[in-house]
């Protein structure tokens, strides 16, 4: 009973331990990237500016909206920044506890699933939003100018940002099916036509509802469907072998 409770102790401890250094690190790039607030904000802002039409800008309706808003933007990316050291700290928390075959899935699963979500972000950033909002600010109504708040724009592109980047993980969410046997890549391989109404339908919802930007998300996501079928044809084994290696781990 002592040395279980010890055990729980030591666990809770190197919890604490590396949630501090976690802390500290996405405290420091905040630190560093606070300077930069306002330059973060106008690179991200600029995709809405440069299709606005010639005398419009972006507006604060509130008093403090012009410092809370990078600010919370500055926030934002120093998560961004320090994302792979915080999923270094995960990893290293739960490594000692996997068995071999165990850590050489999950580990590459981890930086795939990192890589992906920085990859949908840019995708949205620099393919979708100069075509979305062309689009928005082509079809207001005549005699409305075009005036964003810069807080609802944050809000906006963020959760645009984080859905994109949440969108770019179906690589990983095919391989993580397969791997654990819920579907083989062969199930999924005959359920294509699916796949594809699926993808499009996503791009129905994240995009304007004009054709180019819904294929624009849509042909990628069918895209990364089928790396995911290549992936788990290459790392997934049958339920047996899997077995076997955990009692040779053992």
């Amino acid at each position: 009973m002592n040395e279980t409770q010890y055990t729980l102790i030591e666990h809770l401890t190197e919890i604490r331990r590396r949630l501090i250094h976690a802390m500290i690190v996405l405290g420091l790039a905040f630190g560093v990237l606070f300077y930069f607030a306002n330059y973060l904000y106008q690179f991200l802002a600029d995709p809405l500016l440069s299709v606005l039409p010639a005398g419009n800008q972006m507006i604060a309706t509130q008093v403090a909206t012009p410092f809370t808003t990078p600010l919370k933007l500055t926030l934002f990316i120093s998560f961004l920044v320090t994302l792979p050291y915080l999923l270094y700290q995960i990893w290293a928390f739960i490594a000692p506890a996997l068995f071999r075959h165990e850590k050489q899935r999950i580990l590459p699963l981890i930086i795939l699933s990192c890589a992906l979500f920085y990859i949908g972000m840019a995708f949205a950033y620099f393919l979708v939003f100069p075509v979305m909002f062309k689009f928005f600010t082509e079809t207001a109504p005549t005699g409305v100018q075009v005036s964003t708040d810069i807080s609802f724009y944050l809000d906006f592109v963020l959760g645009m940002l984080f859905s994109f980047g949440a969108s770019f993980q179906v690589p990983v969410a095919v391989w993580v099916l397969c791997w654990i046997g819920i579907t083989t890549p062969a199930s999924l391989a005959q359920k294509r036509s699916y796949m594809v109404v699926a993808a499009f339908t996503v791009g129905m919802i994240l995009t304007p509802p004009d054709i180019l930007s819904q294929t624009l998300l849509s042909i990628p996501l069918y895209l990364l469907f089928e790396l995911g079928l290549i992936m788990g044809r290459i790392y997934s084994k049958p339920v047996s072998t899997v077995l076997v290696e955990a009692s040779n781990d053992a």
